[in-house]
């Protein structure tokens, strides 16, 4: 099985960009969070959240399949498959909750740090209305496919439970716990 050692040496080898590593190791975050308050394999959902744009850096026009490939290669499919199915236009079907929540996790995770990059206080006294607000407006962040994210909501509360604001809630509280890592302060 992969270890997470081996996922960030591959990340740090495979991704030159400082800007989607943090990206990458905010989604892991979010997962194992996620993970945890689900009682689901922590590692598993954390390693997908590392790994999900891996290959994306360095080889764009064939992601994600080249990371796809590698996991696939090591047995690790779970992992493989929740990859190939982060973006619904890949037209992959959505089996497990990793593959959800990796879904639920990517873009939303990537428009919450936009959010807080452009407050002074960044993610402190940031709350899910003023997400919710800010996802209306199709000039911010405008690389954030807007349909990802109400997909990823819809399948993950649809899958657990749960609303909108209190996924956002808790996506704010863990980069908040983490701001000092990924650049939050």
């Amino acid at each position: 099985m992969l270890t997470r050692d081996e996922a960030w040496q591959l990340l740090c080898d495979w991704t030159p960009s400082d800007k989607l590593r943090v990206h990458a190791r905010a989604v892991e975050l979010v997962m194992r969070d996620l993970a945890t308050g689900l009682d689901q394999d922590v590692e598993r959902f954390g390693l997908a959240g590392l790994l999900h744009d891996a290959d994306y850096d360095s080889w764009p026009e064939e992601h994600p399949r080249r990371i796809v490939a590698w996991l696939r290669a090591r047995g690790d499919e779970d992992i493989a498959h929740a990859i190939s199915a982060h973006y619904t236009r890949w037209q992959v079907p959505y089996e497990s909750l990793l593959d959800k929540a990796l879904l639920a996790s990517d873009e939303i995770t990537g428009f919450v740090m936009a959010c807080a990059l452009v407050r002074p206080t960044r993610t402190e006294g940031l709350e899910p209305k003023s997400v919710k607000k800010k996802l209306k407006d199709k000039a911010f962040a405008a690389g954030v496919d807007r349909f990802e994210v109400a997909e990823g909501l819809r399948m993950l509360i649809e899958a657990i439970g749960g609303t909108e604001d209190e996924h956002l809630a808790r996506i704010i509280g863990v980069l908040h716990a983490h701001r000092g890592e990924l650049g939050l302060n």
